[in-house]
């Protein structure tokens, strides 16, 4: 397992899992999976599912599985294979021996299926779809059995082979359960194990044209793998009747159990691997990775570190009882993993300000602390010459009352250097501001305390000696806190229009230009930043993560 130290939390999955050791239920052995379905990238739900699976196994001391469910071959690809593998890496976690595929049991679960014919416990169905559904019988009354449910043992054999051979098209002819049509569970009413998809599997090619139902290679997987605490979402909890159901009368080498935990819901996103597929599909994003999304992937891109999304997951706890997370708490989390994060000066809407008495061609270098509260990180230097430049919201012409910035007549001190002060404003024909001229105070060199001490600290970049790049500053991707409770309306109209604003004329310091893709900086006074892979070595492109505090639930209050 990962060096990572486990969680201390404990929750009623842990408790479960303590009693079996106390009993001995699975000879002392734990042994948990993690299957996701290679069908999209993973998202923070799937984040908690992996550190609750993992972290279990971890605290005591057992194994977890990494098995990809590719029971559905048409909607599965390698891309989403690496891309899980990736997000489990990153995240910190290491699965037990090699990555496993349900696609490695299909002979035996083919080999079960017809030991339930055998059994007379399975038979080849010929109702369509939507005769099937008419069978089904809803959740006031009870279904009807289909006219193929009586079948002999050697019919349904036969008619299991020549599905499996190929001879009946998709849709003609599936393989069901014998349980129970009129079941209140309306999951154990004949369920569907086999069904026909003429695919072909990125696993094993075109041997099958046949593919088993999740129900089914769910808890057979488990227990071929022997699986002691089988840990599901909600969702699954009237499955696991039919979980049992399976395990109990098939000849598994284990008897694997299963539990189900809340899923995570988090507001202003969506975690609908379908819908968040719809959003690449029609390029409302970027891709799977766009920082917007809650994909795990696209966390990264953003800046979220591991540690910061394992705490957020430890924060949530893990109930039985389904919640919505305020997005505020994911940040939260964030900033406290990113407060160690190193600083830097970056002006992101830029405006020039000239230092009238400071000599053309001149430069000093000051130093600032890399960190202001940890001396052991050192200083960096940042060159200081007559042409700067300054964010544009730091001026304003008409300073509001208790105004801490620049204005005409107004003084401040920039970050780590002098003080000056705004005597000049130059506007372009629209009106606009183009240049701000000021005069410095030699006297008021560093940070040292003089009897000049203007209320105001900004932050500053050279014009001539400091890289140019981009600024990409992200939102919520959407402007309702559940943009899937409108019914009539299509979750899409709830984007967020100011999602992502991009600010290409940005400047940072200088120091910056040897800084590793993915590496986290607090952008004094800006938030926090990463460096986004688009980098190259001409231009720079920073993300930002966070900002320094919950601006958003202000503007929403507001």
């Amino acid at each position: 397992m990962s060096s990572n130290e486990a969680p201390q939390v404990t929750n009623f999955i842990y408790q479960i899992v303590e009693k079996d050791l106390e009993q001995g239920t699975h000879g002392g052995k734990v042994v948990t999976r993690f299957p996701p379905e290679p069908n999209g990238f993973l998202h923070i739900g799937h984040a908690k599912s992996i550190c609750l699976n993992f972290g279990t196994a971890q605290k005591y001391n057992g194994v977890c599985n990494l098995r990809f469910d590719d029971t559905n071959p048409e909607k599965e690809s390698q891309e989403y294979i690496d891309a899980i593998v990736r997000d489990v890496e990153w995240l910190g976690f290491n699965w037990a021996g090699d990555i496993r595929y349900t696609s490695d049991y299909f002979d035996q679960l083919h080999a079960w299926a017809v030991h339930l014919i055998k059994q007379d416990k399975a038979f080849v169905c010929q109702l369509n779809a939507e005769q099937m559904r008419e069978y089904r019988g809803n959740l006031t009354e009870p279904g009807k059995n289909s006219p193929y449910r009586d079948r002999s043992v050697e019919e349904n054999l036969e008619l299991f082979e020549q599905m499996r051979a190929g001879e009946f098209a998709e849709g003609e002819a599936a393989l069901r359960a014998k349980i129970d049509m009129a079941a209140p569970n309306m999951n154990l009413r004949d369920p569907v194990i086999y069904r026909v998809r003429k695919a072909h599997h990125h696993q094993t090619g075109d041997k099958w044209c046949i593919y088993p139902s999740y129900d089914f290679a769910h808890g057979q997987s488990d227990a071929i793998e022997e699986i002691t605490h089988s840990i599901c979402t909600l969702e699954f909890e009237d499955h696991r009747p039919l979980y049992d159901w399976f395990v109990d009368n098939l000849p598994v080498p284990a008897k694997p159990r299963q539990y189900e935990f809340a899923r995570l819901n988090l507001n202003y996103t969506i975690t609908s691997k379908r819908k968040l597929k719809q959003l690449v599909d029609e390029q409302q994003v970027t891709g799977w990775d766009d920082p917007r999304m809650p994909t795990i992937s696209g966390l990264r891109r953003r800046g979220y570190t591991p540690a910061a999304i394992r705490n957020f997951c430890d924060m949530i706890g893990v109930t039985r009882s389904n919640s919505t997370v305020d997005m505020s708490m994911l940040e939260a989390a964030i900033r406290e993993d990113l407060e160690s994060a190193p600083r830097a000066m970056c002006v992101i809407d830029p405006i020039k300000l000239t230092l009238t008495n400071y000599e053309e061609g001149q430069e000093e270098w000051f130093e600032v602390p890399v960190h202001p509260k940890d001396e052991t990180l050192g200083h960096r230097l940042v060159p200081l010459t007559k042409n700067l430049l300054i964010e544009r919201e730091d001026f304003a012409m008409e300073a509001p009352k208790k105004w801490k910035r620049l204005a005409p007549g107004f003084a401040v001190r920039l970050r780590g250097s002098y003080c000056v002060t705004c005597e000049d404003v130059i506007t372009n024909e629209a009106g606009e501001v183009v240049e701000l001229r000021c005069s410095y105070d030699p006297a008021t060199k560093g940070e040292n305390p003089t009897d000049y001490k203007p209320k105001g600290v900004i932050h500053w970049v050279s014009a001539d000696n400091s890289i140019p790049c981009e600024v990409r500053q992200y939102d919520r991707l959407f402007t309702e806190a559940n943009p899937e409770a409108d019914k009539e309306r299509s979750f899409t109209e709830f984007l967020n229009p100011e999602s992502l604003q991009s600010f290409p004329n940005a400047r940072v310091e200088v120091g910056m230009a040897n800084a590793a893709i993915e590496s986290s900086y607090q952008f004094e006074r800006q938030g926090y930043f990463c460096v986004d892979p688009d980098s190259t070595e001409e231009r720079m492109v920073f993300n930002r993560t966070v900002s320094l505090r919950d601006s958003w639930a202000k503007q929403s209050k507001g």
